[in-house]
């Protein structure tokens, strides 16, 4: 190696900018979503980015069911976004998740969707088993707990038993949506917060169902253990709670869990 000073000067700069890169560049965190929460979360990533631009959300979305046994097989996920609060419970108890960090983020809605141009009116919960409803599309029960809540609903409508034949499921609540928007389903029984999404406002009209026909949807989060000591994972999680990331819950039609205990701002 050269011994003139100018030489080392050099090295030394080019290790320092190298340094500032590594510095700059984004950390990853890895989230685990349910599917009812795809419009709401990738707004909810817009406003965390532009707020910690040294953040980097990356959200997989699917069944809650299914992300749950994936993060019981060891999926490498750093939080985890349930439509069933059941779930993140679970993974606390089989010590994959951080005790503390369970937080019940918002209370879903099902809704019947239906295209924009269906000669369904939804005044009454009746058309539904009438002749103009094919294909009635719904998530998965045995996975979803939006499907979970849907069959609840027909059967407390009187409406299980006459449409069952023409149930089609999604493996989540946003492909029965899709279903509907494509043409494969009549109709279908989804997330109000799929619903309030623009592109499906534009596509389709709903008709939210009683509450009292469903469980209550209870969805919660919590931190993976693998990722307790990450600190850029807990200040999404304190976002999420905080009047800035509830107003985007809100916006997509959630109900909001009393609050009385939020981190600070």
């Amino acid at each position: 190696m050269s011994k003139h000073p100018w030489f080392k000067l050099l090295l030394g700069l080019l290790l320092a900018l190298g340094g500032c890169r590594r510095a700059e560049h984004p950390a990853d965190v890895q989230v685990a979503v349910a599917s009812d929460l795809r419009y709401a979360f990738e707004a909810l990533r817009a406003r965390f980015e532009a707020v910690y631009p040294n953040i980097r959300l990356i959200p997989s979305y699917g069944a809650s069911g299914q992300l749950f046994t994936q993060l019981q097989n060891g999926a490498p996920f750093d939080l985890y976004f349930s439509a069933d609060a059941d779930y993140p419970r679970r993974l606390i108890a089989e010590g994959l998740a951080v005790d503390s960090s369970f937080f019940q983020y918002a209370l879903g809605q099902l809704v019947v969707w239906v295209p924009e141009d269906s000669p369904l009116t939804l005044a009454s919960w009746e058309e539904l088993a009438g002749p103009q409803v094919h294909r009635l599309a719904l998530a998965n029960p045995r996975h979803a707990p939006y499907g979970r809540a849907a069959v609840a609903a027909l059967k407390a409508l009187g409406l299980y038993a006459r449409v069952r034949d023409r149930l089609v499921f999604g493996e989540n609540v946003a492909q029965a949506a899709q279903f509907v928007a494509s043409g494969a389903a009549d109709a279908g029984l989804i997330a109000l917060s799929l619903a309030r999404a623009p592109e499906m406002q534009e596509r389709g009209r709903y008709r939210p169902l009683p509450p009292e026909t469903y469980p209550p949807i209870e969805q919660g989060a919590v931190v993976l253990q693998r990722a307790a000591h990450r600190p850029e994972v807990w200040t999404f999680w304190r976002f999420v709670q905080r009047p800035e990331g509830r107003a985007v819950l809100r916006q997509y039609g959630f109900a909001l869990p009393d609050a009385t205990d939020h981190p600070e701002s």
